[in-house]
């Protein structure tokens, strides 16, 4: 029977979800959460890992003699040694684009967040503020209407397009920072290079992959280009933005706002200064983590170690 171990299951699955589909293929072994002096010894022997953000990098994949098969249980999959892995033989799967929805659905949280303030109201009128108001309305944080404003977006693949289609039927105006060409975009989506961006959205949002050319896109110089009343959003990759240039940008007031489901390091510092500012609007890396999506996510990785255990992997990176 093939051994199968799960390194870093709780994420994922904290128990709302189930791994029978997977017990079904192989003797299945479920970590919460693995240390990385306890990688090896916990894979030890077995032919297909899954993991999250547990690395196996190629030190211990030289220590894993039996090991045939990965499964990162994400999209991204820079937690594993590629090359090594594939010096080695062994088939690395990802899961893409399970998330989708549930990202564009936080991207568009995060902003509404920033421009309608209804936690703000909310906490404020269980305190009494509404009822002792002389006036049948009132505010005290600026309210702003997405329409007509510019949505700037850095990377169209899956996730951003989507975000382009929301933001168009906000009436907005869509601007875009992409390897694709005029033509290749989608109606009413306008192709734009990144000083432009910088400097005409109202909103930016990041969703372009992690490289050595897009590290600390987001830094002094560029949040210098911004507007005053820019709102900067990131739900890909929190290294994309430099955070300590963030958060001097928004206590000089030169940005409104800063909205991050991910940061450079996870969990943060505590000193991290992003979180010390009241307009950076943070998130514990939940955007993909919705029921639903979580769902997907087993499902796909099950169905690609089955897919593996039948001779056709699927979802191969």
């Amino acid at each position: 029977m093939t051994k199968i171990v799960i390194l870093d299951g709780y994420a994922a699955n904290p128990g709302d979800l189930s791994w029978q589909e997977l017990e079904k293929l192989g003797q299945v072994t479920v970590y919460e959460r693995t240390k990385p002096e306890e990688t090896v010894e916990r894979a030890a022997g077995a032919e297909v890992v899954l993991t999250n953000k547990v690395v196996i990098n190629r030190e211990v994949i030289a220590q894993l003699p039996s090991l045939k098969y990965i499964g990162v249980l994400a999209t991204g999959y820079n937690v594993v040694d590629i090359v090594a892995a594939h010096e080695r033989g062994i088939i690395v799967t990802n899961v893409p684009a399970y998330s989708t929805e549930s990202v564009v659905q936080m991207v568009f949280s995060h902003l509404l967040t920033v421009t309608n303030r209804t936690e703000h109201y909310a906490i404020q009128n269980r305190a009494g503020r509404w009822s002792n108001n002389p006036d049948f309305s009132y505010w005290d944080t600026n309210l702003m209407e997405l329409a007509g404003k510019t949505f700037g977006i850095v990377g169209l693949g899956n996730i951003g397009s989507r975000v382009a289609q929301i933001a168009l039927a906000f009436r907005m105006k869509v601007k875009a920072y992409t390897s694709k060409s005029a033509d290749q975009l989608p109606e009413g989506v306008q192709k734009a290079d990144m000083q432009e961006l910088c400097s005409t959205s109202d909103v930016l949002s990041l969703h372009c992959p992690l490289t050595a050319d897009t590290k600390h896109l987001i830094n002094a110089q560029t949040l210098a280009l911004m507007q005053q009343t820019a709102i900067v959003i990131n739900t890909g990759r929190g290294p994309l933005v430099d955070d300590e240039a963030v958060a001097d940008a928004l206590a000089c007031g030169k940005i409104a706002a800063y909205c991050a489901d991910v940061l450079t390091e996870e969990p943060p510092r505590a000193d991290n200064p992003l979180l010390q500012q009241p307009n950076a609007y943070t998130t514990p890396h939940i955007a993909w983590a919705t029921k639903e999506a979580r769902i997907r996510l087993l499902q796909v990785a099950i169905d690609n170690v089955r897919a593996f255990l039948g001779g056709m992997p699927q979802n191969v990176v």
